[in-house]
C-alpha cells in the first residue's frame, strides 16, 4: 500500500479543534481538503504529519502553536480612535475588515472592541497563540 511522501498530493477529512475541545474548522460535510505535502499550503505542524500515512489511516495530531499560526503579537493589536475611521466602517465588534499596511499591501483585521470612542483591531491569526489538535483521515493521494 502506497505511503505519502513529500511532493504528493493528498485530500484529507478533517476536524480541527483547540486544546479544550473546542472545534474551529472541519471538513464535515464538505469536500476533503487537497494539498501538496511539503509546499507550505497548511501550517507546517499539520504538513509534517502526513508522510508515512496511507489511504484510510486515521491520526490524531497535536500541534503547539509554533508549527501553527505562531504566537499571540500584541503590537499586531491596535486601538484606533472612532474619529480617524472613515464613517461608513461598520462599528461591531467580531467582523473582519481589511486594512493597508504601510507597504501597501491589504491585511485582514478583526474588530475585538468597540467603546464610544475607539475600535480595536487585531491582525493576529484567529488561532494565534493557540496550540491545535487535528483529527485527520487520509482519503486519496493523487
Amino acid at each position: 500500500m502506497s505511503q505519502v511522501k513529500p511532493g504528493d498530493t493528498v485530500r484529507i477529512h478533517y476536524t480541527g479543534t483547540l486544546t479544550d475541545g473546542t472545534v474551529f474548522d472541519s471538513s464535515s460535510g464538505r469536500e476533503p481538503l487537497e494539498f501538496t505535502v511539503g509546499s507550505g499550503q497548511i501550517i507546517p505542524g499539520l504538513d509534517e504529519a502526513m508522510p508515512g500515512m496511507a489511504v484510510g489511516d486515521q491520526k490524531r495530531v497535536e500541534i503547539d502553536m509554533m508549527q501553527a499560526y505562531g504566537p499571540h503579537h500584541e503590537d499586531r493589536v491596535l486601538e484606533v480612535p472612532l474619529e480617524q475611521l472613515p464613517p461608513d466602517i461598520p462599528r461591531e465588534a467580531g467582523i473582519t475588515l481589511a486594512m493597508r499596511g504601510e507597504d501597501g499591501q491589504e491585511m485582514p483585521v478583526r474588530v475585538t472592541d468597540v467603546s464610544d470612542t475607539t475600535m480595536t483591531l487585531d491582525a493576529n491569526h484567529q488561532l494565534a497563540g493557540e496550540d491545535l489538535v487535528f483529527e485527520v483521515e487520509l482519503v486519496a493521494i493523487a
